[in-house]
């Protein structure tokens, strides 16, 4: 502890043990040669130890100061190694990150994300759990994530825990690739009366706008698969069993998922369905700079990502 006081003594006891003169210690500590001198005179008062015999204008170390440059080598080498490390900390280079997403995106985007931003850097560690939206909002509220990647929450009572930033953005409609409306440039909601589709489940927000659009214009919604998320009703698009308004992330998987996409056609909507999602961060869990970094750059990335298929996404309040 006194040494880390004295780190200005210690780094010119440590120059001049390792320099062939003063002035050389003096160059590379960047200070005056008596300014050095001084400075190591204040070493040996507080130690209560000559450490250096002087001989004319030559400091001779005595047996006493060649232990001391071990230990000081040491401290110096440790205090290097916490100045990289807090150095990392605050460029967000270093550090843990627990993160959550729902099976949509945790499945492609988000750790293709991520893994994109560590690059490889072996000083930060990253935990990515796939849950629920329900289950990442329950996660935020237990303060136990830096943040998590969920459909917009439904129950706002419990928000007092937890912040949200909400990005919305445009569905499209998903057809088998020979079914008739994969010829159409725009397709209405009319043009799917009746019409077999794949949905989420009933008591999904998404799903209950559709029904309520489609009972407004007096059409029929029938539902040919339903399933907690958009991935497994691909399946049954491809197989030519039924349409699917999906989630316009989910159009970014289908356009980078290979040769399902020979299968499916993806057309706008001729009606402005908006899905909305969330950034959601615990409110009571200090955010590392690491954590902060990387919710700012998947923000931006969702942006970019909708923007690029055309879904006009913007931030909600």
């Amino acid at each position: 502890m006194y040494f880390l006081m004295n780190i200005s003594q210690i780094s010119a006891f440590q120059a001049v043990m390792t320099s062939a003169s003063l002035s050389d210690a003096a160059k590379k500590l960047g200070r005056t040669q008596p300014a050095v001198s001084a400075a190591i005179k204040t070493l040996e008062d507080q130690l209560g130890l000559q450490l250096f015999d002087r001989q004319g204008r030559k400091l001779v170390p005595v047996p006493e100061a060649h232990y001391l440059l071990t230990e000081t080598d040491a401290i110096l080498s440790q205090l290097s190694r916490v100045r990289q490390t807090m150095r990392s900390l605050v460029d967000g280079q270093t550090g843990n990150l627990s993160v959550a997403a729902m099976p949509g995106p945790v499945s492609v985007l988000f750790p293709r994300f991520i893994a994109t931003q560590i690059k490889g850097d072996a000083g930060i560690t990253v935990s990515i759990l796939a849950r629920s939206s329900n289950q990442i909002a329950e996660l935020a509220r237990a303060q136990n994530i830096d943040f998590g990647f969920a459909d917009a929450p439904q129950n706002t009572e419990a928000q007092t825990l937890y912040d949200a930033e909400f990005i919305a953005a445009d569905c499209f409609l998903a057809t088998p690739a020979d079914h008739p409306l994969a010829a159409r440039d725009v397709v209405s909601l009319s043009d799917l009366d009746d019409e077999p589709m794949g949905c989420l489940q009933a008591n999904h927000a998404h799903q209950q706008d559709l029904q309520d659009m489609f009972r407004a214009r007096d059409l029929t919604f029938r539902t040919m698969v339903e399933s907690q998320t958009f991935l497994p009703i691909l399946q049954f698009v491809s197989a030519g069993q039924c349409c699917s308004i999906l989630d316009p992330l989910t159009v970014v998987h289908v356009k980078t998922a290979g040769a399902m996409t020979e299968h499916i056609q993806v057309r706008p909507l001729a009606e402005k369905i908006r899905y909305r999602y969330a950034i959601i961060a615990p409110r009571y869990r200090p955010a590392s700079v690491l954590a902060n970094k990387m919710r700012d750059a998947w923000r931006q990335e969702v942006m970019t990502l909708l923007s690029d298929v055309g879904s006009d996404p913007c931030m909600e309040i």
